[in-house]
């Protein structure tokens, strides 16, 4: 990770895949990802940890199952939200968003349980950005 400050927007500008995120930092055992949302992602749940989603730009939805049914959350741009532990979820975006995310190192995008993923979703733990989101 570099030693130096990140540029966010840089970061950004260096990929164009959807649902494929970014590391930009580690903090202690935790990742600090970029992605770009567009479409529906996949529903599956991280059993053994929440997921913090910080919206740069755009809008996003996430539903999800809870014990008293289906509901949706919408996240206008400069909106965070923490999907708990162990709730399946499935992020969405009408447009492309820019999200960041929070999770332990190592996390798959798509969690430990999760439907049939679709082509344009890759199971991944994460790509370092490039040129560590320096300008």
């Amino acid at each position: 990770m570099s030693s130096q400050p990140i540029d966010l927007a840089t970061a950004l500008a260096g990929f164009d895949a959807i649902w494929s995120p970014r590391i930009v930092a580690r903090i202690n055992d935790y990742e600090v990802r970029l992605a770009r949302f567009s479409g529906e992602h996949v529903w599956h749940a991280h059993e053994h940890t929440d997921e913090f989603f910080l919206v740069l730009d755009g809008e996003i939805d996430i539903a999800l199952r809870e014990e008293g049914g289906e509901r949706v959350v919408t996240l206008p741009r400069g909106s965070a939200f923490v999907v708990p532990r162990g709730v399946f979820h499935k992020p969405s975006a009408r447009a492309e968003a820019a999200v960041l995310l929070v999770e332990p190192a190592g996390t798959l995008s798509v969690g430990d349980r999760h439907e049939e993923v679709p082509r344009h979703v890759e199971v991944t733990t994460g790509h370092p950005v490039r040129n560590g989101g320096q300008p």
